[in-house]
């Protein structure tokens, strides 16, 4: 098949730009460019895998797990069912985080990842600012085998433990970031997401809070004098989050930020910090 015959297949079974960015994938070529090589032959080991691909798309299946992959902050990250897809919300998340650290740090610190999945924050982060240390923490072992892909790509020193949150711990960290389960039981979400996601990474009890109760239930025991801490929360659970942060904590700051949409999506908490 020529790629003119691929992308006629391709675009019959899904939308025309998931068909040229499976195909571009495949055939390794931009999928922009892929109008100037209508005529080329694709070999037919890499023809089965597309088809294979496109179907896999027609079915429901996100993007990110038929190319096996996601971009997060400029750098690629395997991805499969075993983890949550990372969002852009959480890029965001962070950013505001390097800019925070960047303003706030001099030495090199250690930041904790809690409920990593692919590791996207935690290797960023590692990426992008100065580190003593950087603990991955997952409870789910399947999902730090995708953590320890990631890790190995992209040559990271991070520790990789499996833990339900800070239970048990006993070490102190400057940056403690969470992306952690947020969505209540009942709550109606995308089917795509509802059918393919591992729910271990989505639900977090009746009001969708039992993540954030289990860390700062245990979270005043392992802050540094000077710590900064990071949530990704839902759009409506601002204020009940405050409410335990109060309940849990003392003398620190909290503020909550907006993602680009206008929703409430990232609570920060400050303590000793200026």
């Amino acid at each position: 098949m020529t790629i003119e015959e691929c992308l006629v297949f391709g675009k019959s079974h899904c939308h025309s730009d998931h068909a040229k960015i499976l195909l571009g994938e495949i055939i390794n070529k931009n999928p922009l460019e892929l109008l100037n090589y209508l005529e080329e032959e694709v070999p037919e080991e890499e023809v089965t895998n597309y088809q294979k691909a496109v179907i896999a798309l027609q079915e429901g299946k996100p993007i990110q797990y038929v190319l096996g992959k996601v971009n997060f902050f400029g750098y690629p990250f395997y991805v499969d069912e075993r983890v949550l897809i990372p969002r852009f919300e959480t890029e965001e998340l962070v950013e505001n985080t390097i800019a925070i650290i960047k303003e706030n740090f001099q030495e090199p610190i250690d930041i904790v990842d809690l409920g990593c999945g692919t590791g996207v924050i935690g290797l960023t982060l590692e990426k992008k600012v100065s580190t003593a240390s950087v603990d991955c923490i997952d409870i789910s072992k399947e999902a730090l085998e995708v953590t320890k892909i990631n890790k190995e790509a992209l040559q990271s020193k991070a520790n990789l433990i499996q833990n339900d949150m800070l239970e048990g711990l006993d070490k102190k960290y400057d940056v403690i970031i969470s992306n952690p389960p947020y969505i209540r039981d009942d709550e109606e979400i995308e089917q795509i997401v509802r059918e393919n996601e591992p729910h271990l990474a989505l639900y977090a009890g009746k009001d969708g809070l039992d993540c954030y109760k289990k860390i700062l239930n245990h979270i005043s025991q392992n802050m540094k004098d000077r710590c900064f801490i990071a949530f990704e929360i839902g759009k409506d659970q601002g204020e009940q989050i405050i409410k335990l942060i109060e309940a849990n904590l003392e003398n620190v700051k909290i503020e909550i930020k907006q993602d680009l949409s206008g929703r409430d999506r990232m609570l920060f908490i400050y303590k000793n910090l200026e």
